[in-house]
């Protein structure tokens, strides 16, 4: 193990913090220290873990969270006016802090773990004027449509990514996309960081959101502004209170690459974690664009997503790239930004109308990207009730950009019928038992015998179901808005019927 040597200089104190991992079968553990008055930054080292264990690390203050690192090697640095990545600008209080310690992998137990703390009476980070509390930018666009998005983007703010906003950004605004989504591990930032951003991105909405990742199971935390506990077994810290917190929030809870089995390679990515399907909001269905390894997981994660809706659940389908470079190593083992790109259906180009587009379900995935073919699913009736048609209510499938491809109709999870695509556009029209309990439908399109676009499922009785002003819409945008109105009741009436 690398011992740790400080040099301490005048108007500073070197806190040693050294042992043995603690084998109690908790995937955390704390070293508190004191903080007496008058310190002004402190400094966390920490030596690299011992032969292939594999140690993450954060900071707690007397006020609860401060930051997390992760696998960050670099030494964290905190003062009230700045912080090194990962971590937020905090006074520094008087009273006990800690540093965190998340047990990612012990390989060779039982482990040990070399830390020094450094406090100062002097800061010596430079202030970062360019951070500020996230508020949300004003839509960027009006009126309804389709918007083309990432779920799932790392800043260098996580510990294993290397792009700054502005990189990513660039990258995400010249392949066309519409919004990205900054979905850092465990930390909330990278929020901070937006708005100075979003000033010089007119055309691209900045999202923020969180990657909480647990040893367990890693979900999108999307909309999300505060920090969610993922230190899972510790007091109070489950998965049960994880959903409750990013909901309460407004924010949704999105399973991300729910079966990446990678062993060590991906500590905690494949979803073990117990949680009722019913607080999902949506999953990737794909991770990382149609690569090898995208491929080879994507059919597990349909057949689970299925399973989850077989139990009642309403999950949308989304995808993320995972991007951890900004766009800047797009080769086929890569996660370049994005590919996948997640089509919403919103009222506008904002934080909140996108949040309540796939809230409502109203989502397309493109696996490859924004140039893949697109793929609509309306109700053809014009009213959205089902006084002209009580037995049966059309979809109208859309395809354009894809002649050639298959159109696939999948209901409750079995293949329904298919079309080949002649024209562009290209519209298929079919009917369904209405009375059918819970059916569902979904449309793919298929390009040389494989998924290129996938749909989320719709659910007969939203489109049966009028809108909170009881409307009855024609076709184009408005039906769109019609069917996002209905489809917003439906899932309210569900979180009320869970006490939510």
């Amino acid at each position: 193990m690398l011992l740790l040597c400080a040099l301490v200089h005048a108007g500073e104190v070197s806190i040693p913090l050294t042992g043995t991992v603690p084998d109690d079968g908790l995937d955390h553990f704390f070293l508190p220290f004191e903080v007496p008055a008058g310190i002004e930054e402190l400094e966390v080292r920490h030596a690299a873990g011992e032969g292939d264990n594999v140690l993450d690390w954060g900071l707690d203050g007397p006020d609860g969270f401060v930051g997390w690192g992760g696998g960050n090697t670099e030494p964290a640095v905190v003062n009230a006016e700045a912080a090194s990545r990962s971590y937020l600008p905090t006074p520094l209080t008087p009273g006990t802090w800690s540093v965190v310690v998340g047990k990612a992998g012990i390989v060779e137990p039982p482990g040990t773990y070399a830390v020094e703390v450094i406090l100062r009476d002097e800061a010596t980070l430079p202030a970062q004027p360019e951070r500020q509390p996230y508020t949300a930018a004003p839509a960027l666009r009006t009126g309804p449509g389709w918007f083309a998005g990432d779920l799932h983007v790392h800043s260098r703010e996580s510990g294993d990514a290397s792009p700054t906003i502005d990189e990513i950004a660039t990258f995400a605004d010249s392949v066309g996309l519409d919004f990205v989504v900054f979905s850092d591990h465990n930390t909330i930032s990278q929020n901070e960081f937006l708005v100075d951003a979003q000033g010089r991105f007119p055309d691209l909405l900045l999202l923020p959101g969180i990657e909480f990742t647990s040893y367990s199971g890693h979900a999108g935390a999307t909309g999300a502004t505060r920090w969610v506990d993922h230190r899972l077994g510790q007091p109070g810290a489950t998965m049960e209170a994880a959903a409750a917190a990013i909901h309460a929030q407004e924010a949704l809870l999105v399973v991300n690459h729910p079966t990446l089995q990678l062993g060590d390679a991906c500590i905690g990515c494949a979803w073990e974690a117990e949680l009722a399907p019913e607080e999902i909001d949506a999953v990737e269905v794909l991770t990382g664009g149609w690569s090898p390894v995208g491929q080879l997981f994507f059919a597990g994660t349909v057949g689970l997503w299925e399973s989850w809706l077989d139990e009642g659940a309403r999950i949308a389908a989304v995808g993320g790239s995972d991007d951890h470079t900004g766009g800047a190593a797009p080769g086929s083992r890569d996660s370049p930004l994005g590919s996948p790109t997640t089509m919403v259906w919103a009222e506008e180009l904002s934080a909140a109308a996108l949040l309540d587009g796939m809230r409502a379900g109203l989502t397309v995935v493109k696996l490859q990207g924004p140039d893949d073919p697109m793929v609509e699913l309306w109700p053809s009736t014009g009213s959205r009730t089902l006084a002209d048609t009580p037995d049966d209510i059309p979809w109208t499938a859309t395809v354009t950009g894809g002649t050639g491809a298959v159109l696939q109709w999948v209901v409750d999870g079995e293949t329904a019928g298919s079309a080949v695509v002649d024209a562009d556009p290209f519209l298929d029209t079919r009917s369904f038992d209405a009375s059918a309990s819970g059916l569902r439908v979904r449309v793919v399109l298929l390009v040389d015998g494989a998924e290129r676009v996938v749909t989320s499922y719709r659910w007969l009785e939203d489109a049966a179901q009028p809108t909170e002003e009881g409307c009855g819409c024609g076709g184009g945008d408005e039906a769109g808005a019609g069917v996002l109105g209905a489809a917003l009741l439906a899932w309210r009436r569900r979180r009320l019927a869970r006490g939510r």
